[in-house]
Formats: structure tokens, C-alpha cells, sequence
């Protein structure tokens, strides 16, 4: 703990001081400097931010983040006006910059300018803690810097540089801290959320702890990949049902776009940031991470429970569910995430002509505006010929519990 730190700081200062004699007038002060150094990094250390700011963060748009200073109801020399906390916004160049310097320089100019960024810090003797609370704070513009090559505005990341000058006692030593938030992108728009999100999501899973900010690999192991969308997918869904060694065969062919690999060729693999969310998916208007992205929203809104009853196949191909389906009885159905449209689900079912030959149709995908109107679990007994869930469970079984009690007829 830092209070036990400080406290073998001031008995170790003690003790220097009662052997000044001994130590002589050319080590005293060196040691006494050396002491003030130590001081300055441990209390340094201890300024930290204990609620960040949104990490995707839109212009004029109000948000909240707090600062908490460890030491500050231990050390922080009481003064005739209370000591302050500035936010102020910095890009990733001025954030390396203040890394590289130990947090010894000071900024000069802010990048975006913040209204309600300056708040005190405040000591409170009940709960012991000493914070500075945001409550109201917002980001009225923002500078963008230059960017590399095809780089987009929502590939930029920047941060908020929370600092404030303290007098310490009983040394009266002025000290300034200094702490940066996790990296944020700012966006004008809200059509810029889905890839800011996939800018801070590939930034929070696979940077290094210790880094230089705000760098982050451009490759990741395609194993790392599947933790990471597995992860979100539950967080994101509220569920305790993650992806399956099935589902992320299907998510692999998608990103690589390889039809030919097997499930442990791609174990061996690694994805770029570009396959991620730069490269267009083959045929399509929309990267991996939009689709994705898609998937998460509308399970989130309409299938979470029917994701958690593990009724969704959901991340499977056309061509495999017309291999599953085909030698299966008329009626037989699954449902599977749309691959042409964003945030859509499908339902494949099985039909057989009179010569008993089997045909697999594709119901136009549902988006979460038509499950809002009418809930799947309605629309699936709406319609007469889907019969049971693949592999042989009747639907009523199935969805059963998902039906509205009132018959509300076809939708």
C-alpha cells in the first residue's frame, strides 16, 4: 500500500536526519535529494483515474470521469483555496511525448477544447478518499492531427491529461501530477461509432501493458482474435453462452476469406487490423467488424434469450447449412446470422418436391426493426411450414417458451 510506503519514507528521513553529523555536509544533502525524488515518484504514481472517460467520445456530447490521489488525505498541505484538477485533451503524439518525459514536462497547448475542465480536488475525512469528480463535463471541439496514409479519423486516438500543482507536507514540496486516461476516439457523428468502437476494442485487447502510447500491434494471433470476439460477444449480449469452436471455423473462412483451410490451419494464423476493419469482405459494402458488429446489436436487442437457450446457430455459411439441411425432413429449420446484410437473422428450412428431391430456402432476413414489431419466437409459429429445429426438435418445444400468450396470427 502507498500510506505504508510514505510511512517507511518519513522514518527512513528520520533517521538520516538524527545521523546528519555522522553522514557530513557533502552527503546529507544528496541523500535529502534523493529522498525528495523518491517522494515525487511514489506520490506521481499515486494520482490515478478511477472513472475513465467514454472511450469513444462524441463532440457536445456531456460525459462524466473522476480522479482519485491516494496519498492526498495523508500528504496534501491544507491551503487558503482548494487545489484543482484540470482535463484537457491530448493527442497521441503530445501523450508519448509526456510519457517519454516521465510526466516531467507539462503541456502546452490542449487539442480539443473541454467546457466544465477544471473541478477541485477534494478531501473526504469520512470515507478517507481525496477526488476530483467530472460531472459535467463536455468536449466542445476537437483539433485532428495529420494521419498516416489511408488512415481514417476513427483510427485516431488521443486522450484526457488530467493535472493539478499540490504542496505536499510536512516537506512543503510542490509537486505536479500528472495521469492520461485510457485512449479515446472522437467522433462528430454517430455513423462514426462503429468504427471508433472497433479502433478502441482492438486497442484495449491487444495492446501491451507497458507501452508507448498508443501503440498497439498491427497483427494478432487469430487464437487472440477469438477470445476477444468471444468476450465482447457475452459482455456486450449479457449471456454466459460464448462462441463455439464452430462458430469461430465460420468467423475464420469470413475474415480470411479461405474456403479451403481447416479449423487448425487457422489456429496458426495471424489477422491484420486491416482484414479486422480497413478490407471491404468479398461482394459486400461493409468490413468484418461492421458485420459483426451488426450481429452484437441485434442480439443484444431481440435474440438474447434465444442466443442463451442456444435456439441460434447463428455464425454458419449458406453452403454448410445446405449440407446440414439436406438430407433432413421437410420442415427442418435453423436460424442463422444474415451474411449479406448487417444485423439481420435468417431462417433456412427444408422443402421437398414430389419426386422427394429436398430444396433448402432462405426466409428474407429479420432485422431488429421487424423484431421489435413482431418477436421471432411469434413469427417462427407464424409460419406453418417450419416444423422442427434442426436437428429433430419439434418448434413448439423449442420456442415454446418464447410465444406471446395471445394469438396474435400471422405477422
Amino acid at each position: 500500500r502507498c500510506e505504508s510506503l510514505v510511512e517507511v519514507y518519513f522514518q527512513l528521513q528520520q533517521q538520516v536526519m538524527a545521523a546528519s553529523t555522522e553522514l557530513g555536509p557533502e552527503l546529507l544533502p544528496r541523500l535529502l535529494e534523493r529522498f525528495n525524488e523518491v517522494l515525487s515518484s511514489l506520490v506521481k504514481s499515486s494520482f490515478l483515474v478511477e472513472k475513465q472517460p467514454p472511450q469513444v467520445l462524441k463532440t457536445q456530447t456531456k460525459f462524466q470521469a473522476s480522479v482519485r490521489f491516494l496519498l492526498g488525505p495523508q500528504l496534501l498541505k491544507a491551503g487558503p483555496k482548494p487545489y484543482v484538477v484540470r482535463a484537457d485533451m491530448v493527442t497521441e503524439k503530445q501523450a508519448r511525448e509526456l510519457e517519454l518525459s516521465n510526466y516531467s514536462n507539462t503541456l502546452s497547448e490542449s487539442t480539443g477544447e473541454i467546457l466544465h475542465n477544471a473541478v477541485a480536488l477534494e478531501t473526504n475525512p469520512t470515507s478517507g478518499t481525496c477526488c476530483a469528480n467530472f460531472k459535467n463535463v463536455l468536449l466542445k471541439k476537437i483539433k485532428r492531427c495529420e494521419r498516416k496514409g489511408s488512415e481514417s479519423v476513427t483510427e485516431e486516438k488521443c486522450a484526457v491529461l488530467f493535472s493539478s500543482n499540490v504542496t505536499l507536507t510536512p516537506s512543503n514540496i510542490s509537486i505536479h501530477l500528472q495521469v492520461l486516461s485510457l485512449p479515446i476516439v472522437v467522433i462528430v457523428h454517430g455513423n462514426q461509432d462503429n468504427n471508433a468502437k472497433a479502433t478502441v476494442l482492438w486497442d484495449n485487447a491487444f495492446s501491451d501493458i507497458e507501452r508507448v502510447p498508443f501503440v498497439v500491434a498491427e497483427r494478432v494471433p487469430w487464437e487472440k482474435m477469438c477470445d476477444t470476439l468471444n468476450l465482447k460477444f457475452m459482455a456486450e449480449v449479457q449471456t454466459t453462452k460464448g462462441l463455439l469452436k464452430e462458430h469461430y471455423f465460420f468467423l475464420a473462412q469470413k475474415i480470411f476469406n479461405d474456403h479451403s483451410a481447416s479449423p487448425e490451419d487457422f489456429q496458426n494464423r495471424h489477422v491484420s487490423w486491416a482484414q479486422f476493419n480497413k478490407e471491404i469482405l468479398p461482394g459486400r459494402g461493409f468490413t468484418f467488424w461492421q458485420w459483426f458488429d451488426g450481429v452484437l446489436d441485434l442480439t443484444k436487442r431481440c435474440l438474447k434469450s434465444y442466443w442463451s437457450d442456444r435456439l441460434i446457430m447463428g455464425f454458419i455459411s449458406k453452403q454448410y447449412v445446405c449440407k446440414l439441411l439436406s438430407m433432413e425432413p421437410e420442415g427442418t429449420f435453423l436460424l442463422r446470422f444474415s451474411d449479406s446484410e448487417i444485423g439481420g437473422v435468417t431462417i433456412a428450412y427444408v422443402i421437398r418436391g414430389k419426386d422427394g428431391s429436398s430444396q433448402v430456402e432462405n426466409i428474407q432476413p429479420f432485422s431488429a426493426k421487424d423484431l421489435s414489431i413482431r418477436s421471432l419466437g411469434d413469427r417462427i409459429r407464424d409460419l406453418g411450414q417450419l416444423r422442427n429445429l434442426y436437428p429433430n426438435t419439434p418448434k413448439d418445444q423449442a420456442f415454446g417458451s418464447h410465444y406471446n400468450s395471445e394469438w396474435g396470427g400471422p405477422g
